[in-house]
């Protein structure tokens, strides 16, 4: 046995021959942003045959130049000769590539580039194609101050401050349009007394840790407008991560949220849509006039929450949330809410949740022995659905020293009492109609599909079909289309499926 395996030829191997296999023919690398790389990509190469094979040479056909990177059977470079494929075996080549648009002669705003991947030379060779959409960005970040520092935000004040990478926008910032994307490294920050304007059909795209950050008596004004063609959605304002891979397009937490802090106010966004982030939306306290206005907003894929307030002041309509680890709304320590053809759902999937979608409550757990209290004034919800996979999905926490005030109107909830846990909690005493008028308990709302976060609702078959209060703002839903009389529940009509 000794003898014969020292005699085995397994690396003795022959050329190629031009008949090497391909997992694909081309290589997509789908969407990058100038200057940020893209993720890894993988080729598999195979040999069929029964023999060991030798490639004579791989490399790009820009050679040395090249904008993309290889990895050959674990080598890194752009050429590479004589690699061994086993017989009945193969490998992998993976590519990424990182381009800067500033070094091409008059580039658009958005080009593709692209190359081959070469096998073997002369007769006997073969190519994979490379293709990638480079996109030019118009890029905010905190100043380099050398040493690995960057500029910083201080949040809180005393023993409580914090910094935050960040840094404010100037003056000649604050406008956001749709000629370019945007694409924020750090929280870029509206300084007190200024406002963000965020112009219609605008494409904000934030890095890992990263948002918008309002300041004491500093606004944010989105100001997206019902699209024309509602396929395209060209009008429409989207808040999202800077990962434009299709693998990346629902994946919760890619980056940090949309902060109103204490003392801002007149935030407003109009047709909106803020997916992927951690928290969606965090708004909190001010003791004057309404500090967040939703119309036509959706909030997706939260590594929290979607909407998160602390004694905020809130009006929403045609709001839709989905899909949080934690909350769809938290109403937290207090404060006054009116959401009117809403529809807070939360089918979160990708771990354990025991939260419901929608939380109020009028106190806030400092600590173990502290708890800090404010009035709940105000928290209406009419002609609304809060529905999901748990069984039950509101929940009201009261500390009795401070108001809580809320009412459910012609909605649709779900909330399962199966065991009697909360048969004699006031609070969930569905036939008190000064808390609940005209309330539908867990009939299917019939989404048309959850987990990707479309909620239209079936007609003739949702429970939320024609059970809204009539003349409620807005008469149209997020479709655009009319609202029958009466109205459904939700932020859509129902439609044929």
């Amino acid at each position: 046995m000794v003898f014969w395996s020292s005699c085995r030829n397994d690396f003795e191997s022959e050329p190629s021959n031009g008949r090497l296999e391909f997992s694909r023919d081309t290589v997509f690398l789908d969407t990058i942003f100038s200057n940020i790389g893209s993720s890894t990509y993988n080729l598999k190469i195979y040999n069929r045959s029964d023999q060991d094979i030798n490639i004579p040479s791989i490399r790009l056909g820009r050679g040395e130049n090249s904008e993309y990177r290889l990895n050959v059977d674990g080598l890194a470079g752009k050429s590479f000769e004589d690699i061994q494929i086993l017989a009945k075996d193969s490998i992998f080549v993976f590519v990424e590539t990182t381009i800067d648009i500033n070094n091409f002669q008059n580039p658009d705003d958005a080009f593709l580039y692209t190359d081959q991947i070469l096998f073997d030379t002369g007769g006997n060779e073969q190519k994979v194609e490379l293709v990638t959409l480079v996109q030019d960005a118009i890029f905010l970040f905190p100043k380099d101050l050398g040493d690995g520092m960057f500029e910083t935000l201080t949040l809180g004040e005393g023993e409580d401050a914090v910094q935050i990478e960040g840094f404010f926008l100037e003056d000649d910032e604050l406008n956001f349009t749709n000629e370019k994307p945007y694409v924020i490294y750090g929280y870029a920050a509206v300084r007190s007394g200024k406002t963000l304007i965020v112009n219609a059909g605008a494409r904000v795209h934030f890095h890992a840790d990263s948002g918008i950050l309002i300041a004491n008596n500093g606004s944010i004004k989105v100001n997206g407008t019902a699209s024309t063609d509602a396929a395209l959605q060209e009008n429409e304002v989207i808040f999202e991560s800077d990962r434009l891979e299709p693998r990346f397009s629902n994946v919760p937490g890619q980056w940090g949220t949309i902060w109103m802090t204490a003392g801002s106010t007149d935030n407003e966004f109009n047709f909106t849509t803020i997916k992927n982030a951690s928290v969606g939306l965090l708004m909190d306290s001010n003791d004057g006039d309404r500090t967040l206005t939703l119309r036509n907003v959706q909030i997706y894929n939260s590594a929290n929450t979607g909407l998160l307030a602390k004694t905020g002041n809130i009006y929403g309509e045609n709001v839709v949330i989905n899909n949080s680890s934690q909350y769809a709304f938290l109403g937290s320590l207090g404060g006054k809410y009116e959401f009117n053809h809403c529809t807070f759902a939360n089918y979160w999937s990708n771990s354990f949740r025991s939260t419901p979608a929608v939380q109020l409550t009028n106190f806030l757990q400092i600590s173990n022995t502290e708890v800090v209290v404010a009035d709940l004034i105000q928290a209406d919800f009419t002609n609304c659905i809060i529905y999901g996979n748990e069984r039950r999905e509101i929940g009201l926490s009261q500390e009795p020293s401070a108001q809580f005030n809320f009412n459910f109107k012609n909605s649709l909830i779900r909330f399962q009492d199966e065991t009697g846990q909360f048969e004699n909690n006031p609070l969930y005493d569905f036939n008190n109609t000064s808390i609940y008028s005209n309330i539908i308990l867990n009939q299917d709302p019939s989404f048309n599909n959850a987990d990707r976060n479309n909620f239209n609702i079936e007609k003739d078959v949702s429970g939320a079909e024609n059970i809204g209060l009539q003349n409620i703002q807005p008469p149209i839903d997020l479709n655009l289309k009319n609202r029958m009389n009466p109205p459904d529940a939700g932020a859509y009509e129902s439609v044929n499926f």
